[in-house]
């Protein structure tokens, strides 16, 4: 049984862009000829989903992740390319094919700030032409999953950041959604609330089956919920798999951390390809290859340290390597 339900081959987005040189000199040539020139913002992009995935969007600035997704939702019509969403032509807008995904925006609402919550959903549910049965029971296993009751009848504008974010999730799957997309959802938020919005996407994701693609900065939302990563850079598709072999081919160091109950003298180290990134009486912090971390590791066990640790690479650092690395 075939479960795909995106389907894009070759996709192209190209824009027109008009170029003036400075001044009024450059203005009044204007009038005469126009200058112009062509911004592709997604290059021959190929891409299938399957029913049920949770895939990963990433890429720097201005890849062409949120064209592409424009693009899947209808928003914005392909220069060039085939695209199927859910057997539709997404930008036909046929209302049958809107009412079957949903997309939240960390940077865009589309809540109503005077209204309560229990005001908006009753909007939401007559706009989506749900069923009070269908309404009564998506809302009630939302309310309870999102731990919400105290809020309904609380006006959106009075909300925190988190709280606004944990409506615009319940609104966007009210009505079933079979595809979600989700650009930059935690943006803004602190550490308890986007682990909690993290902690919601993954419980839809498995119980309610949402195929859900995702694109955020925040690499902690890619590696924790996502199986799946795609990589855009210039709007070229650069890598397509598994997330945890593109961080493991692209964490190159290993940092070890070592105290001391005294102070600790300068250790000649038989590891090769060693720096030493703190070097303070009481504790030093090393980095090294991953392949060599274990030799290092023992090496510096010899020593007798109060505690050893072994960290990853910062996350910001290996997501630099990859942006800026051909595959």
């Amino acid at each position: 049984m075939n479960n795909t339900i995106i389907n894009i081959n070759n996709l192209v987005k190209t824009y027109r862009r008009y170029k003036k040189q400075e001044g009024i000199r450059g203005s009044i040539a204007s009038l005469m000829k126009r200058k112009y020139e062509e911004k592709m913002a997604v290059n021959h992009i190929s891409l299938s989903l399957q029913a049920g995935e949770f895939v990963g969007l990433i890429g720097p600035n201005g890849a062409g992740k949120t064209t592409l997704i424009k693009m899947l939702t209808g928003i914005i019509a392909p220069t060039e390319g085939t695209i199927d969403v859910l057997g539709y032509y997404p930008n036909d807008l046929k209302n049958e094919f809107k009412k079957q995904y949903a997309v939240v925006m960390g940077q865009k609402s589309q809540l109503f700030f005077e209204l309560t919550v229990n005001d908006t959903l009753r909007l939401f549910k007559e706009i989506y032409e749900i069923s009070e049965e269908t309404f009564q029971k998506n809302k009630n296993y939302f309310v309870k999953l999102f731990g919400v009751e105290e809020l309904m009848d609380v006006q959106v504008r009075t909300m925190s950041l988190g709280e606004r974010m944990k409506m615009e999730l319940i609104v966007a799957l009210l009505h079933n959604p079979k595809i979600l997309f989700l650009d930059e959802p935690t943006i803004g938020l602190d550490a308890i609330a986007s682990k909690q919005i993290r902690s919601f996407l993954k419980k839809i994701n498995e119980e309610k089956g949402t195929t859900i693609i995702l694109t955020s900065h925040y690499i902690e939302d890619i590696k924790t919920l996502c199986k799946r990563t795609v990589v855009i850079s210039h709007g070229t598709k650069i890598y397509d798999g598994a997330t945890d072999k593109l961080f493991d081919r692209y964490q190159k160091n290993k940092k070890i951390i070592v105290t001391y109950d005294s102070p600790a003298e300068y250790i000649p180290l038989r590891t090769e390809h060693v720096s030493i990134v703190v070097d303070e009486p009481y504790k030093k912090v090393y980095e090294a290859p991953k392949e060599n971390a274990k030799c290092l590791f023992s090496e510096l066990m010899e020593h007798e340290p109060k505690d050893i640790v072994i960290e990853e690479e910062e996350i910001g650092i290996v997501v630099e390597r990859i942006y800026q690395q051909e595959f």
